[in-house]
């Protein structure tokens, strides 16, 4: 069996961001989905646990950051080409995303 990677990230609002995130094409896998929380489909092996912050401090004794000031993490998706990116990110600005300059690192990565 493959390994899977669930990253779990409170939210404020779980449905406006089960709709942002569907805008940008991704699934939920409703057998993991609650009132309180859903199951983004990354990939086969990868899955983002979409938490509203009052359910995902039950997992923690840890204070949650204020995204909006603080950042806890990076994560980075890989898509198969720059229009691609670019593409992703239209769709992410046009569902309310804040951040319109991605930064363009040339990075590329051999298929």
């Amino acid at each position: 069996m493959a390994t899977q990677v669930f990253i779990s990230l409170a939210v404020k609002y779980l449905e406006k961001s089960i709709a942002f995130f569907s805008s940008l094409g991704y699934t939920f896998n409703p057998e993991m989905s609650n009132a309180q929380g859903t199951c983004m489909i990354v990939s086969d092996t990868i899955f983002i646990m979409l938490m509203e912050e009052s359910f995902f401090q039950t997992f923690t004794t840890k204070k949650i950051i204020d995204a909006r000031t603080s950042v806890e993490c990076s994560i980075c998706i890989t898509l198969d080409s720059k229009e691609a990116v670019n593409e992703m990110v239209d769709k992410a600005l046009a569902a309310g995303a804040t951040n319109p300059e991605p930064t363009d690192y040339g990075f590329n990565v051999p298929a």
